[in-house]
Order: structure tokens, then sequence, then C-alpha cells
């Protein structure tokens, strides 16, 4: 864990919560050069309509060369005055439509210090946006490889990007989140503002794998702290430090180095138990493991008679884990959470 990150009295850099833009960088330079060349050829334009108003000191005629040189040296600023307004229309035309414009096109031009303040002011705009619209959102606390694997599945089983925030201190891991469509933000997990920031108590999940059994178990504990009632998934690498990412207040405690050890272990007495388990973790898989709200109309009936069409393994009744087996699960009951295996949706008949 960075301790140097928790000192007392040290100042916490303002979070900004953002979204990639869909827009490319040379899509968006190009929008900009575009704007302003066509603000360009409508001063010219209106030039060149208005030609009569001018006066060129060096031949006396106004051809559409004087015009388009005239409309340069105007928009920079220059005015060497070889060709000047001088009829009271042409001189309200320059006031009017031709300065406004001149302003623009060097907005744009010239707009690497006004950038810096747009910005600014308008992240922290999109950032109270995004803000204000976070519900059912679902937070993801640390993008490493677990971290990243489980938004990649969550996009794949149908999640909206939009709806996942991402909090991680390295700027690679937040593009790459980015470049999915997921909001991101820097900062340091463990501390209540940033966690406060993405509305963590309005979250429907929360996912925790920063890396580090300590700190995951840290940020574990300042997201229960502020978000009592949301389930939080957390990830562990040590079998020790399991039951204090229980005690921290994770709902499920997720220890990928155990998972695997099921699998080599299951593939040692068959070659199928490893590929049957890896089938349903994954959504690209022919089935995939359900746990959902039971059905009003599955009320009363057995475990083995979903109406989904779903094997039914395992009832989660008041904080009870009931098995298909047992003589509980011969009759459902409302309020009851229930684990299936179904179809992948996709290949489901």
């Amino acid at each position: 864990m960075d301790l140097h990150l928790l000192r007392p009295g040290k100042r916490k850099p303002v979070n900004v919560l953002r979204r990639t833009l869909k827009v490319s960088v040379w899509a968006d330079l190009g929008l900009r050069l575009g704007a302003a060349f066509a603000l360009v050829a409508i001063v010219v334009a209106v030039h060149w309509i208005d030609r009569s108003g001018l006066k060129d000191s060096h031949d006396g005629s106004i051809s559409f060369l004087d015009v388009v040189y005239f409309t340069m040296i105007s928009i920079t600023t220059t005015g060497f005055g070889d060709i000047a307004p001088v009829s009271d229309r042409s001189r309200l035309i320059e006031a009017v439509i031709v300065t406004p414009i001149r302003v623009a096109v060097i907005f744009i031009f010239v707009g690497t210090a006004y950038n810096f303040i747009i910005k600014r002011t308008w992240e922290r705009f999109r950032m109270a946006q995004i803000q204000k619209n976070l519900t059912d959102h679902i937070v993801v606390l640390g993008f490493g490889v677990s971290g990243a694997e489980a938004v990649a599945e969550l996009v794949a089983r149908g999640t909206d990007p939009g709806c996942i925030v991402v909090i991680d201190p390295s700027e690679s891991a937040l593009a790459a989140a980015a470049n999915i469509g997921c909001n991101v933000m820097a900062g340091d997990a463990t501390r209540d503002a940033t966690l406060v920031d993405v509305r963590i108590d309005r979250a429907c999940a929360i996912l925790v794998s920063a890396g580090r059994d300590d700190t995951s178990i840290l940020i574990t504990l300042t997201a229960r702290h502020l978000a009592p009632g949301v389930p939080i998934s957390t990830v562990v690498r040590a079998a020790d430090n399991e039951d204090l990412a229980r005690q921290a207040g994770a709902s499920t405690v997720i220890n990928p180095v155990r998972f695997t050890g099921l699998l080599m272990a299951g593939s040692a007495h068959g070659k199928h138990v490893a590929e049957y388990l890896t089938d349903l973790a994954s959504v690209e898989g022919r089935v995939q493991l359900v746990e959902r709200k039971v059905r009003p109309e599955e009320v009363g009936r057995p475990l083995a008679a979903l109406a989904s069409g779903g094997r039914g393994l395992r009832i989660y009744r008041r904080g009870t884990a009931i098995g298909f087996w047992e003589a509980a699960a011969d009759r459902l009951e409302e309020g009851d959470e229930i684990v299936e295996i179904a179809p992948t949706p996709a290949i489901a008949p």
C-alpha cells in the first residue's frame, strides 16, 4: 500500500470523473480546422458581396484575390492598410459580422491556452452530469488483470460500459478502461472523498481488485463504511486474508489462486471437469451460472421446476444456503435467491 497517499494534512488532488470522447484526436483536429476554414470562407463571401464598400489604394479595383488577401490580413489582425472599408455598410459589416468571426478563428487556431481553461470547465461540467446520473452502476476499484477481465466479462454479458465506473491511480489502466467506454477516475480508492465522488452508495455492485491484499482489504473497509447496503466482491490471493476481507465487509471473497487450484485438481480426475467449470464461469460458454430472485410464478414450486427452464442448484433463504438435494428445496418461498445453470441466451433453443 502506498502509505504516502495517507499522510495527514496532504491535500488530495481534485478527482475528475471522465469518459472517453467518441471523436478521435485526428477527427477532432479535422473538425477544428474545418470550422476555421468555414468561418474564413464566410468572411470571404461577405467581403466579396460587399466589395463595392472596399477601397484598394494600390490600383483602385477589388478583385477576388484582393478579397481573399483582405480577409486573411483582417482575420489575423495584421492590417497593412492598403485595402480598407470605406462605406458605412462595410464598416458595419466589419464590426458586426467579421469581428466576431475573427475572434472565433483566432480562438480556434491559437487555442492552446484557452483549451486548458475550456477543458477543465468542460470536464467539471461532464463530471457533474455523469455524477448526476450515476445510480445502479458498477464501481470497479482497481483495473489490473482481474479488474480488466471482470469489466470485459460484464460488457460481454450485456452491461453498458457507461454504467461502469473504474478508479485506478494508473493513467495507462484508465486509458484502457476509457477505450471500452467506461467512466474513469484517477484516484486513491482508500480515501472516502474518492468513493463519494463516484456516488458509491448508489451503486448496485462494487468490485475490488487492487493487486495487493492489504490495499484491497483497506478499500473494502472504506467502501463498506460508505455503502453499507451495496454488495462488494473482493479479490485476495492469500488464503489467510479471506477472513480479513469478509470482516472488512466483503460480501463475496474471490481467491483466483484457489480457483486455479480447483481447476487443476479437477483436471487430474477428468479432462472435462475443468472445461465445464470454465464454461460455467464465462459468458462465451454454452452454459452459465445465473443468480436471481425467485419469480412470483415459481413460489411454491420445487427448485427442480424453475420457470426459466434452468437447472436449480442452490437457494439462499434468509442467509442460509440450501442445496438442491435438501428437503427445503422442494418448495420455493417468496424472497428466495436462486442459483441456477442456464444455457447461454445466444445458443438457447
